[in-house]
């Protein structure tokens, strides 16, 4: 029997404001010598942005489609390694221009796809306890996989080194039903600061599991984004802060792309089939809310393929 491997697979939230490997929370680590391969195709439409009062404007829209790969592997009953790599295709869809205090970029101007790898990320987590009730924590890093261009909205990602530091907790509802589990995770992540302004942010998930029969998993989620500093983009009028807000020297306007103090909120959900050798997952995430952020939605299918390693 092939061995069974945490929850879901992860889920990409967003691969232009944050790491492409953005999980559901995952409170177990599967048995010493087990691994998973999971490989997984990501559509994400920006349908707009959010200005800094959480308005919603249909302009800088644009698309971006992904594929990632990523291993994880279970040195120890405890311990579990993570490497991931997206490579990432951006375009500019939007027949019109960006705002006026926005510049038109060529990368946006031809409206041509822009690819290339984006950011390794690697992780080590730990299993502190292991039950109906789990608790780990993990320890991961983000570090561009080459210089790609920043600026723009067709752009691979942001370009920052980041230190994650996450608690992922978990419990299976065997006293109602031994179908449904419940999970949440915390993390905060040390951003690589840029013209000395502060860039790191806090982002907490809660998501729920149930089990479909034997093979089907189903899983709901909702996430939250905190970012603790960077720079307000500013609101239309009646609104005090005006565009462009706080990007107010030519220095701030070139680095603005990937210094916006983005909050959002997002709720998803999906759904794995088990096969005997193999796993297939789906996914949808909705961006409801936010401020100085994008708009959107975001579509990732794939395949996830368990390994035993001989010890």
């Amino acid at each position: 029997m092939r061995p069974r491997i945490a929850l879901v697979p992860a889920i990409a939230v967003s691969l232009i404001a944050g790491p492409a490997r953005a999980a559901l929370a995952q409170p177990w680590v599967p048995p010493a010598g087990t691994g998973l391969v999971t490989v997984a195709a990501q559509r994400i439409d920006h349908t707009g942005h959010r200005l800094t009062d959480g308005t919603l404007i249909h302009q800088g829209m644009s698309l971006n489609t992904s594929l990632f790969v990523d291993v994880d592997y279970a040195v120890s009953d405890r311990w579990m390694l993570s490497v991931a790599l997206p490579y990432v295709f951006g375009k500019y869809t939007d027949p019109s221009p960006p705002p006026p205090f926005v510049p038109f970029l060529p990368v946006d101007e031809c409206r041509c796809w822009n690819s290339g790898p984006q950011d390794f990320q690697f992780a080590a987590s730990y299993n502190l306890i292991n039950g109906p009730f789990g608790l780990t924590s993990s320890v991961s890093t983000v570090l561009p996989s080459h210089g790609y261009t920043y600026r723009g909205e067709s752009v691979l990602g942001r370009h920052l080194r980041e230190l994650h530091f996450t608690v992922d907790a978990g419990r299976r509802l065997d006293a109602i039903t031994d179908r449904l589990s419940i999970a949440g995770q915390y993390s905060y992540a040390v951003v690589e600061r840029v013209l000395d302004i502060p860039n790191n942010r806090s982002s907490a998930t809660v998501s729920a599991s149930y089990r479909v029969g034997r093979r089907i998993l189903t899983h709901g989620l909702v996430r939250w984004q905190r970012t603790h500093g960077g720079l307000r983009a500013g609101s239309l009028p009646p609104a005090t802060l005006l565009p462009p807000g706080e990007i107010d020297s030519p220095e701030k306007l070139e680095q603005h792309d990937r210094l916006l103090r983005d909050n959002s909120t997002h709720v998803g959900g999906g759904a794995s089939y088990d096969f005997d050798r193999f796993e297939l997952f789906a996914s949808y995430l909705a961006f409801v809310d936010g401020t100085d952020t994008h708009a959107g939605r975001a579509v990732t299918a794939g395949i996830s393929v368990p390994f035993t390693l001989r010890r």
